[in-house]
């Protein structure tokens, strides 16, 4: 599996909030973990690393050959364990209080990923059908759409749209979404914070994920460089994913 990754502060932020990490564990799996912080002064940041560290300490107990039910139950441990780190850290802090982070992971294995995610950063798969989105927002504007009672366009605009309803770290126990996503050889998989979504639209992703000219890295860096020639209102963190069967096909 081939692999590129990108941070950057954006235009406005003072500091880089976004954490985020790609390995490769036993047996060729790989896994990669994209962690967005809140919080007050350097707190975000504190929140977002500590889930990051904690998830790449917990995810080596997947082993090749381990069942779904054993992938996913091993994640959302995983999952908890950085919450309650979190939650623990902002209790004894003050400078802490309230601090937590969105996270997305993927766990891949051959044709299996073992996605988890908490909060409204995403990850992406692009197939033969397109990009499709795998995660699902946790936020307040994203329940108001799914009840109908607002629309896509009115969503886009809605000034409470970064409104989270489940966080790492600001509750005892976080609920976590896991579930298994298929993959074909050529699938590229994107891990990202919503300082990527939020600036750039379906379409220029999907046409620079597709783009036959650039290879992988050459994708991540043009993705932040779209975010930034968008307005850059956030930290942009950008990990994607790829089966080494495209390699040849991208150069």
């Amino acid at each position: 599996m081939i692999t590129a990754n990108r941070t950057d502060i954006g235009r406005v932020r003072q500091e880089n909030e976004d954490s985020h990490w790609v390995e490769e564990l036993q047996g060729g799996i790989v896994a990669a973990v994209v962690a967005d912080g809140m919080g007050g002064h350097l707190a975000g940041e504190v929140a977002s690393k500590l889930t990051v560290d904690a998830l790449s300490a917990s995810l080596g107990a997947i082993a090749p050959g381990m069942s779904n039910e054993e992938c996913e139950t091993i994640l959302r441990a995983a999952i908890k364990s950085a919450n309650e780190i979190v939650f623990d850290t902002a209790s004894r802090n003050e400078r802490y209080s309230n601090m937590g982070t969105t996270v997305v992971v993927a766990v891949i294995e051959g044709e299996r990923a073992v996605i988890g995610h908490v909060g409204d950063s995403r990850i992406y798969r692009l197939d033969a059908d397109g990009l499709i989105q795998l995660t699902d927002d946790h936020t307040l504007v994203n329940e108001l759409l799914k009840s109908g009672q607002i629309t896509a366009e009115e969503a886009a605009n809605h000034p409470r749209r970064n409104v989270i309803m489940r966080a790492v770290g600001t509750d005892p126990e976080v609920e976590a979404d896991v579930s298994i996503a298929s993959l074909s050889p050529a699938d590229l998989l994107m891990l990202c914070s919503d300082g990527l979504t939020d600036m750039v639209s379906h379409e220029q992703m999907l046409e620079t994920l597709q783009s036959e000219t650039l290879d992988l890295d050459g994708k991540a860096d043009r993705l932040i460089q779209l975010a930034l020639q968008a307005g850059g209102d956030d930290n942009i963190t950008v990990i994607l994913l790829q089966g080494a069967a495209s390699k040849n096909r991208e150069g």
